[in-house]
């Protein structure tokens, strides 16, 4: 898993329209990534909205929003239109994206142990440069979190 100090890993996938998003496009204004498991579960639901609410008081802070799920750029789409967000949803199929980031792996669900995407939020400076790990995420206060 990433450490504070670390630069944000090389990433090449695709945004909820199939525009291809690479790490490079992100360099240069403070980001926001957000892992999270699937589009339209109350869990993402409520923090894409709680992220959604609290939108301009994270651009006020400059900061740009991101989501990642393996969920496809339809999907992505469907939820964005769904729940009007105004950040980028990105699409990793491949889950090559979540591995580098170190939001993919073993976790409980159901009372079972099971591999798939781990909640984290990775916040990253204008340099890319790693500043701030969120791993016990409060879906439904996860804005709060990041400004406090």
């Amino acid at each position: 898993m990433l450490k504070i100090g670390d630069k944000m890993p090389h990433f090449e996938v695709v945004n909820q329209d199939g525009a291809k998003v690479t790490s490079a496009d992100l360099i240069g204004k403070k980001t926001i990534i957000y892992f999270y498991p699937k589009d339209n579960t109350s869990g993402c639901t409520a923090e894409a909205c709680n992220l959604r609410d609290n939108y301009d008081a994270l651009l006020a802070r400059g900061y740009n929003v991101v989501g990642v799920s393996k969920d496809s750029a339809s999907s992505h789409r469907k939820f964005i239109d769904k729940h009007s967000l105004p950040f980028t949803l990105l699409s990793d199929t491949s889950t090559e994206m979540l591995q580098a980031f170190g939001a993919w792996g073993e976790k409980k669900f159901c009372g079972k142990t099971c591999v798939g995407t781990l909640r984290r939020t990775f916040i990253f400076d204008e340099q890319g440069t790693l500043t701030e790990i969120i791993e016990k995420v409060d879906t439904k206060n996860h804005a709060a979190q990041i400004l406090g």
